[in-house]
């Protein structure tokens, strides 16, 4: 019986994972003019032809702020206190909103699979918290930023080991487009 309630749980969680769009805020970093093509940039445009606008090489893009800055911080077992660690990648976050001011941020706090749901979802809202506090005492507005908390529903990683746990007690900083017009 214990196994059959472990695969109905892994199916679930990976169908979840599955349905998760990455795109769910709207922010279309490869849509249309976003390559180099007849009117697009190259030699006197101006613009570095090596960096495709959008791409981890665009310092002013999503993909840059998640994998060159870093998207996510860690947390302690119980904890929504920032880490040394922690308050230098959110010092890198403060300091790429504050010059990429077009775009919002939603801090989506987790929480590992120990406790109960709702347990998690304080706690997993404490460390939201606990980063949206920080990146406005570091001068971006607060309008820009929203939290959300997950608790536990969201794991990156599935396992009972400490191993898998201190991956899943984190907060993730995504970037999305803000409102022209």
């Amino acid at each position: 019986m214990k196994h059959i309630t472990k695969a109905i749980m892994l199916v679930a969680v990976l169908g979840t994972a599955a349905c998760t769009n990455p795109n769910r805020f709207g922010d279309d970093a490869y849509g249309a003019g976003a390559g180099a093509g007849a009117g697009g940039y190259g030699a006197g445009s101006g613009v570095d032809s090596g960096v495709l606008p959008g791409s981890a090489g665009d310092p002013t893009s999503p993909a840059y702020f998640s994998q060159a800055i870093g998207d996510r911080i860690f947390f302690a077992v119980d904890q929504s206190t920032l880490s040394p660690e922690a308050r230098a990648t959110l010092d890198s976050q403060a300091q790429w909103l504050m010059t990429n001011n077009d775009y919002l941020a939603v801090i989506e706090g987790h929480a590992d699979e120990q406790g109960t749901r709702e347990y998690n979802i304080a706690l997993g809202a404490r460390r939201a918290n606990a980063v949206m506090e920080y990146l406005t005492s570091r001068g971006v507005a607060a309008s820009r930023l929203k939290f959300v908390s997950y608790g536990k529903e969201r794991p990156v990683e599935i396992c009972s080991e400490e191993a898998c746990y201190s991956k899943n007690r984190r907060a993730v900083t995504v970037i999305s487009m803000g409102l022209t017009g």
